[in-house]
């Protein structure tokens, strides 16, 4: 899945100029996790405001690729600087032969799963996150890493989206969602890098809609529509199919490119025969703009709003639980109940250190409210 080098000479001629531009929202940072030193980007727009919570999106490079190169090509900054989303860009480690990459094709001991879950608990403790709307997409490599946090890690992503990317075959063995999970798939059937029609490693493109479709029981008839031709001289044309009906609303939808190669359609930088029919990048966020993990997971009756009984929120080792009449209870969002009191509480702080990272619930007065609890 290497990355054509036409890219990085194309973005080595225009880098400095833009990076110059958006230097005042693009936050280059690390911290070390796994024995690692792991590094990322974040782009935050302007209109970002941390009284709001905002969605959170993870746009992963593919292999021999890097953060800065997808955050230019699979750009979605645009996007963010009036959706209001923050977009972060981290970076894979170096195999052997010194090219960046995700592991998810266990070819070393490297736990990429456990970095990108610490780097939403490390953005959602600087940013105020949305941890109901936290999403991935990615190129080639980083559309294998998107499914597998769809696989593995689903209970921090609400949706996401592969561009030429796919599922490796032992991986969609052991695949183990918790929810219904949105998917969206872009792939060009002239794909020389990821083919259309699958390996003896990972799966044929339609064999990894057909899955999601199955998982999620969608309907198995996709509403079909040929997109118009718009521009004729770019060498493929797209169809767009919509497999509907699905478990809590989650749908999967898979943008076909006749005659695609190995590409980002949309992209401003031509790498292959890139449709420009349509762009990735807005219908990518058309597609998670319509999702929320607490929908997904069926648990009703929920508002975004500030907590009424603990703060700080999010929280990591102590919460600050409010006066209550009649008690409380900390479930998480699979209804295991970690804490509870009896009877008329006053204000107290409680230790949460043994709670894992993720979503909780407090229930307490006949009410219902979310809250948060970040890596320790």
């Amino acid at each position: 899945m290497k990355t054509v080098s036409k890219f990085s000479i194309i973005l080595s001629l225009f880098s400095i100029s833009v990076i110059f531009t958006q230097a005042q929202t693009t936050v280059i940072d690390s911290f070390m996790v796994g024995g690692l030193m792991r590094n990322f980007r974040v782009y935050v727009p302007a209109i970002y405001n941390a009284s709001n919570a905002v969605p959170l999106i993870l746009n992963l490079h593919g292999y021999t690729s890097n953060a800065i190169e997808q955050e230019f090509y699979g750009n979605l900054r645009p996007i963010a600087d009036t959706a209001n989303f923050i977009i972060v860009h981290p970076n894979g480690t170096k195999d052997l032969n010194g090219d960046q990459y995700w592991n998810n094709f266990d070819g070393s001991t490297v736990d990429d799963l456990g970095f990108l879950s610490a780097l939403i608990d490390t953005i959602s403790s600087r940013y105020t996150i949305n941890q109901n709307r936290i999403y991935s997409t990615g190129m080639s490599n980083g559309g294998f890493m998107s499914y597998d946090l769809a696989c593995f890690l689903s209970n921090r992503i609400a949706a996401i989206a592969s561009v030429t990317g796919s599922i490796v075959l032992s991986h969609l063995a052991t695949c183990n969602p918790t929810h219904p999970t949105p998917v969206m798939e872009i792939h060009g059937t002239a794909d020389a890098t990821v083919p259309y029609a699958g390996t003896a490693v990972f799966s044929p493109t339609e064999s990894v809609v057909n899955y999601w479709v199955g998982y999620n029981q969608c309907d198995t008839t996709p509403a079909f529509t040929a997109l118009p031709d718009i521009s004729t001289t770019d060498g493929c044309t797209a169809e767009h199919y919509v497999y509907s009906g699905g478990n809590h609303g989650a749908t999967v939808e898979f943008f076909k490119v006749l005659g695609g190669a190995h590409t980002w359609p949309g992209a401003a930088f031509t790498i292959g025969v890139t449709n420009q029919d349509f762009s990735a990048s807005k219908e990518i966020w058309r597609f998670f703009n319509q999702y929320s993990l607490d929908v997904l997971l069926d648990v009703k009756g929920i508002e975004e709003q500030p907590s009424h009984f603990v703060f700080p929120n999010p929280a990591s080792n102590i919460l600050t639980i409010s006066d209550t009449k009649q008690g409380y209870a900390i479930l998480d969002i699979y209804g295991k109940t970690w804490l509870k009191s009896k009877g008329k509480t006053p204000q107290h702080l409680l230790d949460i250190s043994m709670l894992p990272a993720g979503i909780y619930l407090i229930s307490a007065d006949n009410s219902l409210e979310r809250f948060a609890v970040t890596s320790k």
